[in-house]
């Protein structure tokens, strides 16, 4: 038995050796890549990635831009275009961390069991209070106009793990791109 022990211990041993050489994990090098932004993220979370459902409808009106610091300027979120008071629902099953209002705005903030926190900003209304739980799906509050220098209503839709921000985008299912094709009539 302690031959095979050994064994795999050297074979652990020589992959932890060539992740290093390679710059990358021993865990990275042994299950694949990270996907972009992930990476900051704490090990001991694991957000289930391109598993959450859009909690609106509509295009991606500006993107999440990673700040330099957590103190820094950045875009800790993505805009997703939607006209005002439009229902919207919960990205996925969890427990309401804070529904309420923040210097004059009403936010969501909904604890996923993956680690995942997201948060719904600049609403209109709110169906859901702190403690609920709640299923992806449920309509939990209505869009607001979003950030306010932005002319476009819209439901900005933010993620962390812990204290730091990921990319929405990484969480989201594909989108469909039906509403996007226009054919043209044949002559």
């Amino acid at each position: 038995m302690a031959p095979m022990r050994t064994k795999i211990a050297v074979g652990l041993a020589c992959v932890a050796g060539f992740a290093m050489m390679a710059g990358t994990s021993a865990i990275q090098a042994m299950t694949g890549p990270t996907p972009p932004m992930a990476a900051s993220v704490s090990a001991a979370a694991t957000p289930a990635y391109h598993t959450y459902a859009w909690p609106v409808q509509g295009p991606v009106i500006r993107g999440f831009e990673e700040p330099a610091t957590p103190y820094s300027s950045g875009h800790r979120g993505i805009d997703i275009a939607a006209a005002y008071g439009t229902p919207m629902g919960a990205a996925a099953d969890g427990v309401v961390a804070f529904a309420g209002w923040v210097g004059g705005s009403l936010f969501i903030s909904i604890d996923h069991p993956d680690g995942v926190r997201t948060t719904y900003s600049w609403l209109s209304s709110v169906a859901v209070k702190k403690g609920q739980s709640v299923k992806r799906g449920q309509v939990i509050g209505a869009t607001g106009h979003g950030h306010p220098e932005i002319p476009q209503p819209h439901l900005h839709f933010g993620a962390r793990v812990g204290t730091t921000y990921i990319d929405p985008m990484l969480l989201l299912e594909g989108g469909s791109v039906a509403g996007l094709i226009h054919l043209a009539p044949l002559q």
